[in-house]
């Protein structure tokens, strides 16, 4: 069974918080088929800890603001700033520096999954 409405739109909102902050390489999985837990992972990167951590409050705020508040369950590895995960039940978010992303390759781990396609509402449309 595919993501819930509901994931895609969290999924899809904490994407678009993170773009806004500028973080890198933002892929959105549906791993619904493959966990019994989750929906979709957002996983994004940052060059460094300031930054990671700037996304991080981004997608909070962002996801608190819908109309049906979403706060995360679980929120763990905020002290060191390199790998922060937010468990919002539906969604996972994992935002990594760039080096952990390098090292763990989460999009590898889970390529097997769908991707939810997700366009930068800032980018400009391709011509």
């Amino acid at each position: 069974m595919p993501a819930t409405e509901r994931a895609i739109e969290l999924a899809l909102t904490a994407a678009q918080a993170a773009a806004d902050k500028k973080a890198e390489d933002i892929v959105v999985l549906d791993v619904a088929d493959r966990m019994a837990i989750t929906d979709a992972f957002v996983v994004t990167s940052a060059p460094n800890e300031r930054q990671v951590m700037a996304i991080v409050d981004a997608i909070e705020e962002r996801l608190a603001q819908l109309p049906e508040k979403a706060k995360p369950v679980r929120r763990e590895g905020e002290r060191g700033g390199r790998w922060v995960l937010l468990d919002y039940v539906d969604i996972v978010v994992h935002v990594q520096h760039t080096e952990e992303r390098e090292f763990y390759s989460l999009d590898r781990l889970w390529k097997d999954c769908p991707v939810i396609e997700f366009v930068d509402r800032d980018l400009p449309a391709p011509a």
